[in-house]
């Protein structure tokens, strides 16, 4: 059996993803981070940004996580956000709409929303 860690994704109303993982990625204000089992401790803001998780099974979680902490000791990593839309949750025209609109008004917090919902759902 592959060496795994336990992945809390959690968002302000509700528990989103729980569940066994080999890697996780997320940014933080740091930079880009990975998470595999046996990290040192650490303890982050994340920053908006698409999150992938690998499941031990083989499957890959995308979420779009906006804000939040990343706390991660004995092979337990949580990630707590303000909130968190998993990739089959987003809906893609939806985004593209508020991501023009968002350009439009020259609202740069709105336009990044936006375009981390669209890296969830199609990941560069």
């Amino acid at each position: 059996m592959a060496a795994e860690l336990h992945v809390e994704l959690v968002a302000a109303d509700r528990s989103v993803w729980s569940g066994a993982a080999t890697l996780v990625v997320a940014r933080t204000t740091s930079g880009d981070i990975g998470v595999m089992p046996g990290h040192q401790p650490l303890l982050g803001v994340l920053e908006s940004g698409p999150v992938t998780i690998r499941t031990s099974d083989g499957d890959t979680v995308v979420a779009a996580v906006h804000g939040g902490f990343i706390s991660f000791a004995d092979n337990k990593l949580s990630l707590l956000a303000e909130i968190v839309e998993l990739s089959d949750e987003i809906d893609v025209q939806r985004a593209e709409r508020a991501l023009e609109r968002a350009k439009s008004e020259a609202d740069a917090s709105a336009e990044r929303r936006a375009d981390v919902r669209l890296r969830a759902v199609s990941p560069r």
